[in-house]
C-alpha cells in the first residue's frame, strides 16, 4: 500500500463525504425556488430537508454493520450508485411529494457512504500519526463541503435551475465509483455484528416521532390526537430502545460507548452544533431571498464568509486537536456560535449586508471548529474493528441535529415560514435564542468532557470494548 494509493483512497472517500454533506446544505438555497415552482407548504419544505437527514441518521449504523459483514468496498459502491440514481430522480420530480420520496431514496444511498468510508480509512491508515492526519482531512471536508453547498447551490440556481443542485452529484459519484473500483481494497470486519432489526426500528420510530411532532405540531395543533399519539409512541420507543439495547449481547448501538464522557459529550455537542447549523441554513435562505429579495446567486455570495471560515479554520481545528486536545476547539465553537446567534436574534428587514457578512463569518468559524474534536472523540480509544461503529454514531448525531434544527424552525418560528415581511425577523427571534443556548451547552460540555475525570472514563472504557473484539 503505497503513499500514493493511500492518498487516492482518501480522495475517493472524501468525495463521498463531499456529496452527502453538501447535499444536506445545497438544497437549502433552493427552498424558495422549490416553494414557488412546486407550490410547497412550509411543513413540506421542512420535510424536503428532514426526510434526508432523518433517513441518514436512521440507517447509518445499519449500513456500517452491513459493510462490516458483506464488504466495505461493495457497500460503498452500491451507496454511490443509489445516491446517483436518486439525485437524478430529485432533479426530475414533478411535484413536492415526489421530491420528498426521491430525497428519501437519496438518503438510503448516502447512509452507505460516510460510515463505510470512515471504516475504509481506519483500515488503510493504520499508523497513529497518518490516521490522525487522514481524520483531520476528513473532518475538514465535513465543514468545507457543508459550507460550500449554499454557494454552489446559489450559482447553479441562478445559471440553470433549482434542479441543477442535484445534477452536480452525478459526475462526482461517477468519479468516486471509478476510483473505488481501481484503488480501494475489499475488507470485512473480523467480528461480525448482527443487524438487530428491533433496535433499528425502535430508533427510527423515536427519531421520526420527534421530528414529526415538531414539524406537524404547529399545523395540526399541539393537542391534536394524532400529534399526542405520535409523541407517546416516540417516548415509548426511546424507553424500549434503551432497555432492549442494554440487555442485548450484540446491540445495534453499544450503549457502553456512552460510559466514556468524551464520547457521550461529543455526541451531544454534535447534536447541538448541527441543530444550530440546520436552523441557520433553512431560515437564512428564506430570510435572504423572500424577506430581503436577494437572488439565489446573491444569497450564495452572502454565505461566502462561512465557506472561507470553514476552509481556514477546519484544518486549523484539526491541528489544534492533535496538539492541544479538544478543549480549545470546543470552547471556540461554542462561544462563536452563541455570539452569532445572539446577533441573529437582533436581525431586522433592513439589517445592512456588511453586518450579515460579519455574523455569517462568526457563525461559520464557530461551526467549522466543532467537527474535528467530535470526530476525534468518536474514534479515539476504540479498537480498529469498532471505529466504524463509533464514527457512525458521531455521524448519526450530526444528522439528528440537523433534523431537529430544521424541525424547530416550524415549531418555534412557524410565523416566519408562512409570511414574509417585517414579521419574519421577529418571528424567528425565539429560534435564535434557543440556538444561543445550544452554544452555551457546547462550551459547558467542552470544559467537562476534557477534564481529568472525563479522560479517565474513556481509559476505563477501552479494555471493556477491546475484550469483546478479542
Amino acid at each position: 500500500m503505497t503513499a500514493r494509493r493511500k492518498a487516492i483512497i482518501l480522495v475517493s472517500c472524501c468525495l463521498s463525504l463531499l456529496i452527502v454533506s453538501m447535499d444536506a446544505t445545497i438544497v437549502n438555497v433552493a427552498i424558495p425556488n422549490i416553494r414557488a415552482d412546486l407550490n410547497a407548504s412550509g411543513p413540506q419544505l421542512q420535510w424536503v430537508i428532514d426526510i434526508y437527514t432523518l433517513v441518514l441518521a436512521s440507517l447509518l449504523l445499519l449500513s456500517g454493520a452491513a459493510a462490516d459483514r458483506f464488504g466495505r468496498r461493495r457497500t460503498f459502491q452500491l451507496g454511490l450508485v443509489v445516491f446517483a440514481v436518486a439525485s437524478l430522480m430529485c432533479s426530475l420530480a414533478p411535484n413536492v411529494e415526489t421530491l420528498i420520496a426521491a430525497r428519501l431514496l437519496q438518503a438510503i444511498g448516502g447512509s452507505m457512504l460516510n460510515p463505510v468510508a470512515m471504516s475504509i480509512i481506519t483500515q488503510v491508515f493504520t499508523g497513529r500519526v497518518e490516521r490522525a492526519r487522514a481524520i483531520g482531512v476528513w473532518g475538514g471536508v465535513v465543514g468545507i463541503s457543508m459550507a460550500a453547498g449554499p454557494i454552489v447551490g446559489g450559482a447553479l440556481i441562478e445559471l440553470v435551475d433549482w434542479r441543477a443542485v442535484f445534477w452536480i452529484n452525478l459526475p462526482i459519484c461517477a468519479l468516486a465509483i471509478a476510483l473505488t473500483a481501481i484503488f480501494v481494497p475489499e475488507s470485512k470486519s473480523a467480528t461480525l455484528r448482527s443487524v438487530d432489526p428491533i433496535g433499528q426500528i425502535l430508533g427510527m420510530v423515536f427519531l421520526f416521532g420527534v421530528v414529526f411532532v415538531l414539524i406537524e405540531g404547529p399545523v395540526e395543533g399541539w393537542g391534536d390526537a394524532r400529534i399526542l399519539a405520535v409523541a407517546f409512541a416516540a417516548v415509548a420507543a426511546f424507553i424500549g430502545f434503551l432497555v432492549y439495547e442494554s440487555r442485548r449481547h450484540d446491540p445495534f448501538i453499544d450503549l457502553r460507548f456512552f460510559r466514556s464522557i468524551p464520547f457521550a459529550s461529543a455526541t451531544v455537542i454534535a447534536v447541538c452544533a448541527f441543530a444550530s447549523w440546520g436552523a441557520f441554513l433553512f431560515m437564512m435562505s428564506l430570510y435572504l431571498q423572500d424577506e430581503r429579495g436577494f437572488s439565489a446567486m446573491h444569497t450564495g455570495l452572502i454565505y461566502l464568509p462561512i465557506a472561507i471560515g470553514a476552509l481556514m479554520f477546519s484544518p486549523l481545528s484539526g491541528r489544534m486537536v492533535g496538539r492541544f486536545g479538544s478543549r480549545p476547539s470546543l470552547l471556540a465553537a461554542g462561544t462563536l456560535t452563541t455570539a452569532a446567534t445572539l446577533m441573529l436574534a437582533n436581525l431586522t428587514a433592513t439589517t445592512p449586508v456588511w453586518q450579515l457578512l460579519v455574523i455569517f463569518a462568526i457563525f461559520g468559524i464557530g461551526f467549522s471548529m466543532v467537527n474535528a474534536p467530535v470526530t476525534n472523540a468518536a474514534v479515539s480509544g476504540m479498537p480498529t474493528d469498532r471505529a466504524g461503529a463509533a464514527s457512525a454514531i458521531a455521524s448519526t448525531s450530526r444528522q439528528v441535529g440537523v433534523s431537529i434544527g430544521v424541525a424547530l424552525c416550524g415549531s418555534v418560528a412557524g410565523g416566519a415560514l408562512v409570511a414574509a415581511g417585517q414579521d419574519f425577523a421577529m418571528a424567528s427571534r425565539p429560534l435564535w435564542l434557543i440556538c444561543a443556548a445550544l452554544g452555551v451547552v457546547i462550551v459547558v460540555l467542552g470544559l467537562y468532557s476534557t477534564s481529568g475525570r472525563a479522560l479517565r472514563s474513556a481509559d476505563r472504557l477501552e479494555p471493556l470494548v477491546s475484550a469483546d473484539v478479542r
